[in-house]
């Protein structure tokens, strides 16, 4: 039951007026200060969004230019078996063969020879380099020791034989290359190379 003596609820009035009091206090601030806030504001807005648009822009030019460079891996780390068979190849006939066989043979050999190189210079051309690590000191981000030769006559941790090349694309490993390092010369001084 309502008792028709009590004072209604909430009028209009008091219903549309603000319920946040730093609206009222808004209302009744300079209204330049009000704009100059909103326009401070409004400003820090686009600057932040003129950095993140350029930082997108930079993030998306470089996934391209990685896009490019990276793109053969997996053609290249297949090509690589073609490569260590013709490698292979010339190894297996010794350095006695060419002297040795007839003229027919040579050109065989010859020609073993031009397609190694044409195709170590074609996958050149597409950012992949042949490792020759072969004297240089040991390290682990590009080569893989297989095992230790003692040589005292050179520095410890010297590569003295390459098992197998190693290549990079771009400037990532795509193969390390697997080499045998030196052991018990004298150390090699932080900074010194081989």
């Amino acid at each position: 039951m309502t008792d028709a003596n009590q004072p209604p609820e909430a009028t209009s009035a008091e219903t549309t007026a603000p319920l946040d009091p730093t609206a009222s206090a808004q209302t009744s601030a300079d209204p330049v200060e009000v704009l100059t806030r909103e326009n401070a504001e409004l400003k820090d807005r686009v600057l932040r969004t003129l950095a993140e648009m350029e930082n997108l822009r930079r993030r998306t030019e470089r996934e391209i230019a990685d896009g490019r460079t990276y793109a053969v891996t997996a053609f290249a780390r297949d090509a690589l078996g073609v490569s260590d068979n013709v490698r292979r190849a010339l190894d297996a006939t010794g350095p006695d063969w060419k002297s040795q066989t007839d003229a027919a043979g040579q050109a065989l050999f010859e020609g073993v020879e031009l397609i190694e190189r044409e195709l170590l210079k074609v996958m050149e051309k597409h950012g992949v380099k042949q490792l020759d690590p072969q004297g240089q000191k040991f390290d682990p981000n590009l080569h893989q020791a297989m095992y230790e030769v003692p040589d005292a006559s050179v520095p410890a941790g010297t590569v003295v034989q390459v098992l197998q090349s190693g290549f990079t694309i771009g400037d990532r490993i795509l193969r390390p290359a697997l080499v045998g390092i030196s052991k018990g010369g004298p150390k090699i001084a932080p900074g010194e190379t081989v």
